[in-house]
């Protein structure tokens, strides 16, 4: 099969770049449902720009490429190994052209391979069938969805939903928490697979497998299917919205599977996805391995750009070294330009810095909880191909002793901080910015300039400081200076809401 690793490229960048139709489909509903002039509005419309933008520039939709998880069939006698190592090859190629985030770290180390590669790194599952053709299917899933899958283990009491049993009701009241408790932080509004059954491990499979399903499809099992349909109606009631913003939305796709089970154990796994919901799939052929079909492409989707009215009336520029006074000035709901120089930092450096000093001068300064795609050019010169918010929760250990350390007054993320967090806002005069999740390529283009990095060569590019100049960067504020937090509050607004699922329905 001399096309095979041509063709394995190809589903690589298609995915990265390119959202699939049904799921395009989805998101132009959620905009016409969300109530117009809000921040969930607002939010939708730098996806739809980010998503027109990756295609057009053939860039990463996110800058967390996530983890590459190939399911392959293949006919009898496939040579498996050959194929292993031509999908690894092809990977390693799009990494190598800016289309994949070098995600692959050694976890004791810490250190980055640079390629993709490693132990356990990508995944690839095999699958003989007794078609002709082979079929491979690629989900790119960034770790910030990753992070808000969860298990449960029934019976059990859940918060705000009481007693959870061994039955469909119980089922329902699992999936219902797991889109409450994704929050912004996994990039909402969101996709979830679910399994029912199986054990600790093949449930999460199975659950991660449903992703794979269209959207449009309609589940064989009567139960499942209503349920289906019950989760996408009423997980909308929650509140949550998109980036956990509040709104009308919060979840745009649910597929159920279910498996066997030992008698002792009844495991619900839910695979919880961002709106950059990446899958794509080709049939190929099995001798000369070029691609013979594209399998999510059917269908067309009508995403049309819109004048971001929030980010054009109303905004206040902040341009860097920013002084308290200015931050103080700011209020939860502001949409905020930022100006001037930004420093990337996200787990290694918040770690660092707690017990070292900091590579320049960040008084006044910006931190954007940010691990971009970064390409050099052929004059060395750095560049900026991705560059959007990574969830900011993890920070939280050390994010307030951060900002008074170093006198920052900024700190930029997505999916917002704890009280520790916003207690120490309140105590420094800094304030919390989020930035819209997944929007890499709209974001890209804010950045004007690279001044330089640190530590490249001990944490690899996602994890390293990077300077950028940046111009008319947007974000809204949702930590201020005063105490109050949007986070605190739509977690708060959409429990209520959970509480109101308590009652049994089957």
């Amino acid at each position: 099969m001399e096309h095979f690793e041509e063709s394995l490229l190809k589903l690589i960048i298609d995915t990265s770049t390119n959202l699939p139709p049904d799921v395009r489909r989805a998101v132009e509903q959620a905009q016409i449902r969300e109530e117009i002039g809000s921040r969930a509005a607002l939010a939708l419309e730098t996806i739809v720009e980010n998503v027109l933008l990756a295609e057009e520039e053939q860039g990463p939709i996110c800058q967390d490429t996530g983890m590459p998880t190939f399911e392959v069939h293949t006919p009898v006698g496939a040579n498996q190994i050959v194929m292993e190592r031509q999908i690894k090859a092809a990977v390693a190629e799009a990494t190598r052209l800016g289309k994949l985030r070098t995600n692959s770290v050694d976890s004791l180390t810490g250190k980055n391979t640079g390629d993709n590669l490693g132990p356990g790194t990508p995944v690839i599952h095999f699958h003989q069938w007794e078609n002709d053709e082979i079929d491979v299917r690629l989900i790119l899933k960034g770790g910030g969805c990753e992070n808000k899958n969860i298990q449960y283990s029934l019976p059990m009491e859940l918060p705000g939903l009481g007693k959870t049993g061994r039955d469909l009701d119980g089922i329902r009241k699992c999936i219902m928490h797991a889109v409450y408790q994704a929050q912004g932080q996994g990039c909402s509004a969101g996709f979830i697979g679910v399994s029912i059954g199986g054990d600790r491990t093949s449930g999460y499979q199975h659950a991660k497998e449903q992703l794979f399903r269209h959207l449009d499809d309609h589940n064989p099992i009567k139960e499942l299917a209503e349920l289906e349909s019950y989760i996408m109606e009423h997980a909308n009631e929650l509140g949550v919205g998109t980036m956990g913003f509040g709104g009308r939305i919060s979840l745009l796709g649910c597929k159920i599977g279910v498996q066997n089970r030992l008698p002792a154990s009844f495991f619900v796994s839910v695979a919880y996805n961002c709106w950059a919901f990446r899958r794509q799939g080709v049939r190929i052929d099995p001798r000369t391995g070029e691609i013979l079909n594209w399998i999510y492409k059917q269908g067309t989707s009508d995403l049309k750009r819109k004048e971001f009215a929030g980010f054009s009336d109303k905004v206040k520029v902040l341009r860097a070294p920013i002084s308290e006074e200015e931050i103080r000035a700011l209020h939860v709901g502001d949409v905020v330009l930022i100006s001037g120089e930004m420093h990337t930092g996200r787990d290694a450096i918040h770690k660092y810095l707690m017990d070292h000093d900091a590579p320049v001068s960040l008084e006044g300064g910006v931190l954007y909880h940010c691990g971009p795609v970064m390409m050099k050019d052929d004059e060395g010169k750095w560049h900026v191909k991705a560059a959007g918010p990574t969830t900011s929760a993890r920070e939280e250990p050390y994010q307030a002793e951060i900002i008074q350390k170093f006198g920052l007054r900024v700190v930029m993320g997505k999916g917002g901080m704890g009280a520790k967090t916003l207690a120490g806002l309140k105590a420094s005069g800094a304030v919390y910015l989020n930035a819209i999740g997944g929007a890499a390529q709209y974001y890209a283009k804010s950045v004007e300039a690279v001044d330089g990095v640190d530590y490249l060569e001990e944490f690899g590019i996602p994890e390293a400081m990077w300077h950028l100049q940046v111009d008319g960067f947007p974000a809204i504020v949702t930590m201020d200076s005063h105490g109050n937090s949007l986070h605190a509050d739509v977690d708060d607004h959409s429990f209520k809401k959970l509480e109101e699922f308590a009652d049994p329905v089957y």
